[in-house]
């Protein structure tokens, strides 16, 4: 498989679309890298519908794979049912929202998202349209707060943002809990 990087100067979504679509004879595929949320998922959506090839963005599908395989391979090893578990997610850009979508997908249904802000909850104002559809599909005991309060108890973490995770809150977390930092 050939691969050619090309670098657009452009952050606006028409004109990244509208060089895709030009540029499309001649590529089989396109693996889109390093545009941020929400931009990327408008992107990737329009991309898709535009062209008559395969549409990956790397940050989102990429990384859900990766964490998909991880957790199988975790839950094996520890002769634990994955759809149990009750997941926390810190980040809710591009990756931790790919990596939720597909661990929703794959049967788990406790899974709480946190952004910078806190945890993404239904009640919460100032969600983008993103963040308010993973608040009506994830974190349905209604958790409230940080960090602290979503790991407490919890069987696995998924840090796809920036910033440390003091000790004290891995401590927190369930036994034998799954740590992907």
């Amino acid at each position: 498989l050939d691969s050619i990087p090309i670098v657009l100067d452009t952050k606006d979504p028409d004109e990244i679309v509208e060089t895709l679509v030009r540029l499309r004879p001649t590529f089989g595929a396109v693996n889109l890298e390093d545009i941020s949320a929400p931009r990327c998922f408008e992107i990737e959506r329009r991309v898709i519908e535009a062209l008559d090839c395969p549409v990956m963005h790397d940050d989102q599908h990429g990384t859900a794979i990766v964490v998909l395989a991880a957790l199988k391979g975790a839950c094996k090893m520890l002769d634990r049912d994955m759809t149990t578990l009750r997941v926390v997610v810190s980040g809710a850009g591009s990756a931790g929202v790919a990596c939720t979508n597909m661990l929703l997908s794959r049967g788990i249904s406790d899974i709480t998202v946190l952004d910078s802000c806190g945890i993404v909850h239904a009640g919460r104002e100032g969600l983008n349209s993103v963040k308010s559809d993973l608040a009506s599909r994830t974190n349905p005991t209604g958790r409230t707060g940080g960090l602290a309060e979503a790991l407490d108890g919890a069987d696995m973490f998924l840090g796809v943002s920036a910033g440390v995770v003091p000790e004290q809150l891995i401590a927190s977390m369930a036994p034998d809990a799954i740590v992907f930092a």
